[in-house]
């Protein structure tokens, strides 16, 4: 990165906790209405994990992704999924080079902070296993060789809900890599009306430099924001209170799947990340809570003669959180 791009982004190295608010502050700047998103995905961010977001399209996935890569001082690249994708195309490939007669290898997309990866179900299982390891590794292996990806890496997939033809459904092992599923809906009136008067007023989503977007975060900031969360108070009481959240969805009647201990270590760390920008430095039972639908919705399967009945997994999981009792 060069100096002046460093010299943009403010000196908060010693208060990260500001520097992720004034992130999410930045992202607002664009994104209208889509603050539980918003906040999803600077959670997944503290957390280290990938971010699943799903709407139908005009919702701003695209866009949301965008702004927060032109508000975070990191790498960032995009990819396009196609039916026609290869593998190579997201991991990169051996390259031959004519004037040395050797192979050397070109990266791919993969290889940046920040990967955008934008209708992730349009392209076929092969291509969708690509970033399998790099999700869960921090790696991707070309002939035989390990290469590691950059650190912070952070996979932000988007894909269409109602759209079948010509789509591939994500597998249960490919789903469950994904930290948060964050659902985008449509906006109120309200915000709609702020969305159509931004663009009267001149607002161009494909120059968010204009719209007065700029860099308030950056990789020093996250480690030190996760430093920080890892020093959180987490107490038994609220460790057994998860234990008994993902316990539940493996006992209900509509769930044919329910969350696995992966699920379990996945809602402690997002309550953590909540509770610190919440400026606590311990867990509640209101945080696990908070979080428990964007954090196991995609990590639970319906049962067939549930989902024909019109159950859905958020309707599940708000069940089990009603019939689990909290401690006090």
């Amino acid at each position: 990165m060069t100096d002046q791009l460093l010299k943009t982004v403010p000196d908060r190295s010693g208060d990260a906790r500001a520097a992720l608010t004034g992130l999410r502050e930045e992202i607002a700047k664009a994104v209208v209405g889509q603050d539980a998103a918003v906040t999803g995905i600077v959670v997944a961010l503290l957390c280290g994990g990938h971010v699943l977001l799903e709407g139908v399209p005009g919702v701003a996935k695209t866009l949301l992704v965008r702004t927060l890569a032109t508000a975070l001082d990191v790498g960032t690249k995009r990819i396009q999924f196609t039916p026609d994708l290869m593998p190579g195309d997201v991991t990169g490939s051996l390259v031959y080079d004519t004037r040395t007669a050797e192979f050397s290898f070109q990266p791919g997309p993969v290889f940046t902070n920040l990967l955008l990866a934008d209708e992730i179900n349009r392209t076929p299982p092969k291509t969708q296993a690509s970033l399998l390891e790099a999700m869960e590794e921090r790696q991707v292996t070309v002939d035989g060789e390990p290469r590691k990806l950059p650190e912070p890496f952070l996979v932000a997939a988007t894909q269409n809900p109602v759209e079948h033809e010509g789509t591939y459904p994500l597998p249960e092992a490919q789903l469950d890599r994904f930290l948060m599923k964050l659902i985008l809906p449509l906006p109120t009136r309200d915000q709609e009306f702020q969305v159509l008067s931004r663009h009267a007023n001149g607002f161009d989503p494909r120059d968010l430099a204009s719209a007065g977007v700029r860099p308030v975060a950056g990789a020093a900031h996250l480690a030190a924001a996760r430093a920080e969360i890892a020093e959180l108070t987490v107490s038994p009481e609220v460790l057994a209170y998860i234990v008994d959240l993902v316990r539940a969805t493996r006992q209900s009647p509509s769930l044919a799947m329910g969350v696995s201990p992966r699920g379990a270590t996945a809602l402690l760390n997002t309550s953590r990340a909540w509770a610190w920008l919440a400026g606590r430095d311990y867990v509640t039972p209101d945080d696990v809570k908070a979080l428990a639908l964007p954090t196991l919705r995609h990590r639970v399967q319906l049962r067939a003669e549930a989902e024909m009945e019109g159950t859905t997994a958020d309707s599940v999981i708000q069940a089990v959180l009603a019939q689990t009792p909290a401690p006090r």
